[in-house]
């Protein structure tokens, strides 16, 4: 498993062991991290915010046009408003240092299991076609790449068409979170979603509620 870590790990001691099970390649700064993801494929990265040179939300923009290898922002800034600009650059995760070396490694894994997908039949809806065991969507029978949690989201308003799935219960369910302050993260997920799926866009917003797939009328 190759495993890129993009940090400077000022503010966590011992960062570099969390790539102990893992093939591990990390970059000191913004401008090398970038540098070793075109010179090598990684099947996850970690990245902190706060680099030289150039800072995560670039590198992460840069990695973005690209590729959509799951992205872990692991960083000391932790306020929202650093959490929703991470979202809308589609990130998997975001982790706030300081994090314990084991919770770190299970996040991980978390995310890469995840990533793998698991042996489902194929869920459909109108024109829109999700492949979850080769981890592929289609709209109107063209490819449409997408990230790991807008292909977890999608899929679970996939598995339930027509009916309301709320927002909480896509945040308790993907990103571990038992609040009602962390629902703005699906938001900026649904958005990024609607303008890839284009034409193919199904998704109805149920005001104070959630979302659900759609026909168009």
């Amino acid at each position: 498993m190759d495993y890129g870590t993009y940090t400077d790990c000022g503010g966590q001691p011992g960062l570099p062991g969390a790539a102990v099970e893992f093939s591990g390649r990390r970059g000191v700064s913004g401008q090398c991290g970038c540098g070793r993801r075109e010179q090598q494929e990684f099947d996850l990265i970690l990245l902190d915010l706060m680099l030289p040179k150039m800072d995560g939300y670039e590198v992460c923009r840069m990695i973005r046009e690209t590729c959509d290898v799951p992205v872990i922002m692991l960083t000391a800034l932790g306020s929202e408003e650093h959490q929703m600009r991470g979202y809308e650059l589609q990130i998997d995760e975001f982790i706030t240092k300081p994090v314990s070396m084991p919770l770190l490694v299970q996040k991980t894994a978390a995310v890469l299991r995840r990533t793998a997908g698991q042996e489902e039949p194929l869920l459909c809806f109108e024109n829109l076609v999700m492949d979850r065991k080769k981890h592929e969507v289609y709209a109107g029978g063209e490819p449409v790449e997408l990230t790991l949690r807008e292909f977890e989201i999608l899929g679970e308003l996939l598995r339930y068409p027509g009916d309301i799935v709320e927002r909480r219960a896509l945040v308790t369910k993907l990103w571990g979170y038992d609040s009602c302050d962390e629902t703005r993260i699906v938001d900026t997920h649904i958005k990024n979603l609607r303008k890839k799926l284009k034409d193919c866009d199904y998704i109805d917003t149920v005001r104070g509620a959630g979302y659900r797939l759609k026909k168009k009328l």
